[in-house]
């Protein structure tokens, strides 16, 4: 409480200053309001996906045919798997574990189906900054072309459970 009286009229009309700032920020959220959808395109943020609805077991069921048939070695348990250039490859989240073990050749494009069969989880390649929701029931198919060669970390990125900080994965690229 004011202990005079506000002036009868107490706006008065901004300034030059005051209308230099408010104009300033009018822009400036302009810009920022259309940067959004500009950069999505312009700056190939996006990466190309492709969803398809799938039950889990009729995914899991594919991707273990896959696995089986593609099968190269072993890493502690985890499958190391060698999907043909250029071809499709599967990636199985559960609950705490990425299997298998991708082994792609630098310079092919792969069509690489992701989908969850327990829980939502979140896919993150490292270090690509590359991040994907993988929900039950969807097959996400994302189209990789690696062009480096190295080990790619998989990281689940969506908390699912009390061993979600041991839910990790890799990729290979090879030469």
């Amino acid at each position: 409480m004011s202990l005079t009286a506000p002036d009868r009229i107490w706006w008065k009309p901004l300034g030059w200053q005051e209308r230099l700032w408010v104009t300033i920020a009018f822009v400036w959220c302009l810009v920022l309001f259309l940067m959004m959808p500009l950069w999505g395109v312009v700056g190939k943020q996006n990466n190309p996906v492709e969803t398809y609805r799938v039950a889990p077991v009729d995914f899991f069921r594919i991707a273990s045919t896959f696995i089986e048939k593609h099968t190269v070695g072993n890493e502690r348990g985890v499958p190391v798997v060698r999907p043909p250039a250029g071809g499709e490859a599967y990636l199985i989240a559960r609950i705490w574990q990425w299997t298998p073990i991708l082994e792609l050749k630098r310079g092919e494009t792969y069509r690489l189906h992701v989908s969850s069969i327990d829980l939502q989880h979140g896919l993150s390649i490292q270090p690509l900054n590359m991040n994907f929701q993988v929900l039950p029931g969807y097959d996400y198919v994302l189209t990789l072309t690696p062009t480096q060669v190295g080990e790619y970390s998989l990281i689940c990125n969506e908390y699912c459970l009390i061993g979600h900080h041991n839910m990790t994965g890799k990729i290979i690229v090879k030469e």
